[in-house]
């Protein structure tokens, strides 16, 4: 039996970083380096609902399994149809249509962890965001952990929600850092746990970074719903909905449309 994280991304060039995005008609890689778009195009053929990375590694919920990329081929997993995926940890999270979540370390052995009350929107590290709150995994048990009509997480340094009625961060309790409809929220894996050296927020009209301990918003160039967020080692790139890919290594954004629709997510392993 191969376990997941022994399927492992290989290839990429010194100094490019390769971002996947979740479409309609599959996966598509896009070469990054810095902020410059180099080649991109489908790398898998297939209906990618979710898209998650952790380090080296690339997972695809699609609607016939969830596929582990190893190397040049995309192989299903043995959990059958899935709507959201995530890593928390070494373990792959995976959510079925019906709700129902599992966790696995080796391929075709999932263990379920409980069902979602409600409609899964994302999955980050330990955290699920749906439409009836937060969700949270620990001790192999699935807990609701407040808030309600929950749109993203991020589990990274401080976990983030992002809800109908704003941005949240996990204290004391959720604490209401941004007002308004909350589409879009993340951090860099590297983040350290309590901190939030590089993140991200998104509502409809306005995107925010966080800086100095303040979330500051901050121009994107699109018109576009921004529907991910992912990290290289320099750069930071969105996708949104529309399918157009923008990167910003610290000189402002540049943007490639990458002509892609049903846009479900964008990963950096």
């Amino acid at each position: 039996m191969v376990s997941i994280d022994e399927k492992r991304v290989y290839g990429d060039k010194t100094g490019q970083t390769t971002a996947y995005v979740a479409a309609g008609q599959g996966v598509a890689s896009v070469s990054v380096s810095a902020d410059r778009v180099g080649q991109y195009g489908i790398d898998h053929e297939c209906t990618a609902l979710d898209v998650a990375a952790t380090d080296g590694q690339l997972a695809v919920a699609t609607p016939g399994d969830v596929l582990v990329k190893d190397e040049e081929s995309y192989d299903p997993v043995g959990f059958g149809p899935a709507v959201a995926v995530g890593f928390d940890g070494a373990a792959l999270v995976a959510v079925a249509p019906d709700w129902s979540v599992a966790r696995a370390t080796e391929t075709d052995e999932w263990t379920t962890v409980g069902t979602v009350g409600s409609p899964v929107r994302a999955v980050d590290g330990d955290l699920i965001a749906a439409e009836d709150g937060v969700y949270r995994l620990a001790d192999g048990e699935l807990a609701h952990s407040g808030l309600d009509d929950a749109r993203d997480v991020s589990a990274a340094g401080t976990p983030l929600a992002g809800t109908g009625e704003g941005l949240f961060e996990l204290g004391a309790g959720w604490m209401k850092q941004i007002r308004g409809e909350c589409a879009l929220v993340g951090a860099a894996r590297d983040t350290p746990p309590g901190e939030l050296d590089r993140a991200h927020a998104a509502t409809a009209e306005t995107g925010y970074a966080h800086h100095d301990g303040e979330w500051t918003p901050i121009s994107v160039p699109t018109d576009g719903a921004v529907a991910d967020v992912g990290y290289g080692d320099e750069a930071v790139y969105f996708v949104t909905a529309d399918g157009t890919f923008l990167a910003d290594a610290g000189d402002g954004w540049r943007s490639q449309p990458l002509g892609l629709t049903e846009v479900g997510g964008v990963a950096v392993p």
